[in-house]
């Protein structure tokens, strides 16, 4: 169907109803039609729950927020236990390379969340970033691993 991915194996749920394939999400607790950029997400999610220790309880997604006075919608949120966003996720298909442009999308997001970390993955290569302020300035700093909740 779709290929490994450089993650571990999640123990993900789908199903084929007519022609198509879904996934159930353990987030959002319903079945999500199955795309590329889906099931490096489902995939995301399993590996940060099972094995970054992330409680599933501090998880959002696909929810919407305002940038530019467009309504986004963030892939994955995970906050913290005083409710601020800790990390962002950004997904792509792993069809889609990473690129500075994919960095700019999620930092841009983030300037209306303000998380701590930003990852973005396509399931192949991910990358991790924590902020750092200086002198008032927000940069974010690539880090080798993604951190343990």
């Amino acid at each position: 169907m779709y290929p490994d991915l450089n993650l571990p194996a999640a123990p993900l749920k789908l199903i084929k109803d007519q022609e198509q394939f879904f996934v159930y999400d353990i987030i959002r607790k319903k079945n999500i039609l199955l795309t590329p950029e889906e099931w490096v997400r489902q995939h995301f999610i399993h590996f940060l729950i099972e094995h970054r220790a992330f409680p599933k309880t501090l998880f959002k997604v696909e929810t919407s927020l305002s940038y530019n006075r467009l309504t986004k919608r963030s892939d994955i949120k995970i906050y913290n236990r005083e409710g601020n966003v800790f990390m962002l996720v950004e997904c792509k298909s792993f069809t889609v390379p990473l690129t500075e442009q994919t960095l700019k999308q999620a930092s841009a997001y983030n300037k209306t969340l303000n998380a701590d970390w930003l990852v973005i993955t396509n399931g192949l290569i991910h990358y991790a970033f924590q902020k750092e302020e200086e002198n008032g300035n927000i940069r974010y700093t690539k880090k080798q691993d993604i951190p343990i909740f």
